[in-house]
């Protein structure tokens, strides 16, 4: 599939926005410091006792149901309010699109999602101890960013992934950084969505970035607010000629154009993308 690399073009892949809003630093009580330790060996405390556990289940559905609940105890324990609306409008199979401003993101779609979704992640995150054996028990699926032979066989895994009717969950900024506001969205997750003929979900998440902020260490308890959107229908179009192709990166990119101002307007938050229209 030659022209395949159009469709992945780093599904999980970075690329630095414009300046946004910058949040100032913020000072550090010496509750804060007790509190943000406190929160950090519980997190490890429970992720080091399940793994054993995840490791002796075989069934890869009743993995991810436990991670979920490890999810949701771990985020309560640390005084993270889950505030999910909208979830019944959750199609299945579908592809979820969200926003991505913090590390407690992932962890926070995978309380709320249900079991049968898989997460699209950069293959960096592999390779981290506890996070990436964690991961791999719950079937997620890295992608590599820098290669771009790998980076087109991870997406033509990833579509056939989706064809048999897998639920994925895609990161489209593939970054996040200190600026607030939406960055670039990369196009692989779009792709997927119209070659597999899946309805395509945009997921906002607020108070993550409050929660973990991004460059600091030091987590806070707070709310967490996630808005499932209207869905986006997304239906693929015809094969076997460049034109056809050239169609179907059209499409793929007003499915992702949608994606991107459906979020805006929920988040409230400034387009960091250089490439948008202004």
């Amino acid at each position: 599939m030659p022209n395949e690399t159009w469709a992945v073009k780093s599904a999980a892949g970075g690329r630095p926005g414009m300046p946004g809003t910058r949040r100032p630093p913020r000072r550090l009580s010496v509750l804060g410091v007790i509190y943000g330790v406190a929160t950090w060996i519980q997190f490890l405390l429970l992720g080091t006792l399940v793994l054993p556990i995840l490791l002796l289940t075989p069934q890869l559905s009743r993995r991810r149901a436990l991670v979920r609940r490890l999810a949701r105890i771990a985020l309560r324990l640390a005084g993270m309010r889950l505030e999910p609306h909208g979830l019944e409008r959750l199609p299945q199979p579908c592809i979820v699109v969200a926003n991505h401003s913090s590390y407690l993101d992932g962890v926070v779609l995978c309380a709320i999602l249900p079991a049968s979704f898989s997460f699209v992640i950069k293959r960096e995150m592999a390779a981290v101890p506890l996070a990436g054996t964690l991961l791999r028990s719950i079937g997620a699926e890295f992608v590599e960013r820098g290669n771009r032979v790998r980076g087109a066989r991870d997406a033509r895994r990833l579509l056939r992934q989706a064809k048999t009717g897998q639920a994925l969950v895609f990161f489209p900024e593939g970054t996040f950084g200190i600026e607030v506001g939406l960055r670039h969205f990369h196009i692989g997750a779009f792709a997927t969505a119209l070659r597999a003929d899946l309805p395509l979900l945009p997921v906002a998440i607020r108070g993550t970035r409050h929660c973990l902020p991004p460059g600091s260490p030091w987590p806070r308890p707070g709310s967490i607010r996630i808005d499932a959107l209207t869905a986006l229908a997304a239906s693929a179009a015809g094969r076997g000629s460049h034109d056809c192709e050239r169609d179907e990166r059209q499409r793929a990119l007003q499915l992702r154009d949608a994606a991107r101002a459906a979020l805006l307007a929920a988040l409230g938050e400034p387009d960091l993308d250089p490439g948008a229209p202004r």
